[in-house]
């Protein structure tokens, strides 16, 4: 009977004895209730997830790099800048320093992994991993970001409502970003030259953006039309489908 609640509980009990169920289910309730301070849960959770999502990213960016090593175009363009280094000489060395074959090649693999990182800026999913961006970091940020919108909205509205200023190259993006409802990594992700069409075809103005998304719906429909693989599923639902329901009159 130290802590309060509990003292409140069994004075209650003195002057109800007849609810005996209650009784029971506060007793319980705060014998078996965890100790641990829900707070510290919260927080080892998030630092859990946020070490998951940096290793995982890490990870990501790994494979990335692996594979644009065995691309040629990326992989002949790294193997001429550690040539002009000299880089690739420092791996063939003679005398008692000499190494096997074997290890010559893995050095000369990561000297090519390493100028590919330094060299190519990879966007989208499989971008650098920034502590900044997992879970602890984003919400312990969260304030300044919000601020950080608010600030830009008021000088959005400002400039572009009441003044009416021209939109510039990156308004004129972002608006197209909203349109295609896509995030900024992904639309980071994207060819310049694709961006170039995009300014082009004035995508900022709504209805061009209309005119532009019904040509590219109907180019994916042809495109799919002429697919070998969408032709055998159209005919299978045609014929088959997914299961039919048939009434039959006994």
């Amino acid at each position: 009977l130290q802590d309060e609640e509990t003292r409140k509980d069994y004075d209650y009990m003195l002057d109800h004895p007849e609810e005996y169920y209650r009784h029971y289910y506060h007793y319980y309730s705060r014998r078996l209730a965890p100790k641990v301070d829900v707070r510290i849960v919260i927080l080892v959770t998030v630092c859990a997830i946020s070490v998951f999502q940096f290793f995982s990213w890490w990870s990501s960016y790994n494979e990335a790099i692996n594979y644009l090593a065995t691309v040629p175009k990326y992989r002949i363009q790294a193997i001429e800048i550690a040539r002009q280094q000299g880089l690739l000489n420092k791996t063939k060395e003679k005398g008692k320093n000499r190494r096997s074959k074997e290890e010559i090649r893995e050095e000369e693999e990561e000297i090519i992994k390493d100028i590919i990182k330094n060299k190519i800026d990879i966007k989208g999913g499989y971008q650098k991993p920034k502590i900044y961006d997992i879970l602890l970091f984003q919400i312990l940020l969260a304030p300044f970001y919000l601020c950080k919108y608010i600030v830009w909205y008021c000088w959005w509205i400002y400039c572009f409502t009441i003044k009416g200023q021209e939109y510039g190259v990156k308004e004129k993006l972002y608006i197209i970003r909203r349109y295609m409802k896509m995030s900024q990594s992904q639309f980071d992700s994207l060819e310049d030259h694709q961006k170039e069409t995009f300014l082009e075809r004035q995508l900022w103005i709504r209805e061009n953006y209309e005119v532009y998304k019904r040509e590219q719906e109907e180019e994916l429909k042809k495109k799919m039309a002429m697919d070998a693989r969408w032709k055998r599923y159209r005919r299978w639902m045609k014929n088959e489908g997914p299961g039919r329901l048939t009434f039959i009159d006994d």
